[in-house]
């Protein structure tokens, strides 16, 4: 299996732990959630959207933190988060 196809299934792994979570996480954590997987998934490629409120502001704010990062790096970064903070 190459480094990228594992990788990848490692990163979907890691999304469907996300997304399975029941705790309550803080905000800033929130935020590198929504920003790693952003930039794994869309990377330099921000979108503006015309309705941004204070919480969009926020997310859009940490992803474009995230400016330059490979999409492989921003993949390790959210899968070690992730197992950072499920149990």
């Amino acid at each position: 299996m190459s480094v990228d196809k594992k990788l990848d299934e490692e990163f979907e792994k890691a999304f469907e732990k996300a997304s399975a979570m029941k705790t309550p996480l803080p905000q800033d954590v929130m935020l590198l959630f929504y920003a790693y997987y952003k930039q794994a998934t869309a990377g330099d490629n921000f979108s503006f959207n015309a309705n941004f409120d204070v919480r969009n502001a926020f997310k859009f704010n940490a992803w474009m933190q995230l400016k330059g990062i490979s999409s492989d790096e921003a993949k390790r970064k959210y899968i070690e988060l992730v197992n950072k903070h499920s149990k």
